[in-house]
């Protein structure tokens, strides 16, 4: 196990990802020693495929989305004392090995969001999710008025403190849109975000991806439209 220290915990959002939550999950508690798994309203057994792990487990009884799974992995680790908080998805397609590259970044820049950006590996990345991303850090680098190579990318640290100071939307419809609008907003508060390469993984044993390229895309750039007007009356 790495010498992280004990102040950091991960938080894994997963729905219906029995075929790979558990490996992801040992493969996580291998670099960190708190590890909270958010079962959001899975119906494939997600939950039990984690009996005998040292892991904290959450179960939302529906569907809540990843927004809401991720404020409720967040707040839990706080709860216990968690001063920054790595996120993971469970379908595999994060390293958890590469959490240290995150954690080191982290340990000289503790005041900002460290993301683990993929797209400098575009020949593993599915060309609609290539491109929907590109399009998605153009408009959120203009809202942030800092470049960020992956905007969507949800493999990062977050100061803890930011899950309560943000004034973001956790709600279902926001599901895709939170890790966008919580980097617009913690821009604002002074918190930067610092794209770290990582490796990513695509595999058969994945299941579809819940995320919708033109629909969720749509969606990011509705609320980045929306923070610039705001920012614009404001100047006013």
């Amino acid at each position: 196990m790495s010498s992280a220290p004990t102040t950091i915990a991960a938080v894994i959002p997963a729905c219906n990802e029995a075929a790979t939550i558990r490996n992801v999950a040992q493969r996580t508690l291998e670099q960190l020693a708190n590890v909270i798994v958010v079962d959001d309203g899975s119906t494939d057994g997600t939950s039990r495929a984690l009996d005998g792990l040292p892991v904290i487990v959450l179960r939302n009884e529906v569907n809540c989305g990843k927004a809401a799974s991720l404020r409720r992995g967040a707040l839990e680790a706080i709860g216990r004392g968690a001063q920054a908080i790595v996120t993971l998805d469970g379908d595999g397609q994060h390293r958890p090995e590469d959490i240290p590259l995150l954690l080191n970044a982290w340990r000289r820049a503790p005041e900002r969001i460290i993301i683990g950006a993929r797209l400098h590996q575009r020949e593993k990345i599915p060309a609609s999710r290539y491109w929907a991303n590109r399009v998605a850090n153009y408009w959120i680098s203009l809202a942030a008025r800092h470049d960020i190579a992956d905007s969507q990318s949800g493999f990062r640290i977050y100061p803890a403190a930011l899950f309560e100071r943000a004034r973001v939307r956790y709600d279902r419809a926001a599901s895709f849109v939170f890790e966008s609008e919580i980097l617009i907003e913690a821009a604002k508060l002074g918190v930067p975000a610092l794209c770290v390469p990582v490796g990513v993984v695509y595999s058969q044993r994945m299941r579809p991806s819940h995320f919708r390229p033109i629909l969720d895309i749509a969606r990011i750039v509705r609320m980045v439209a929306c923070r610039l007007l705001r920012q614009a009356v404001a100047r006013l």
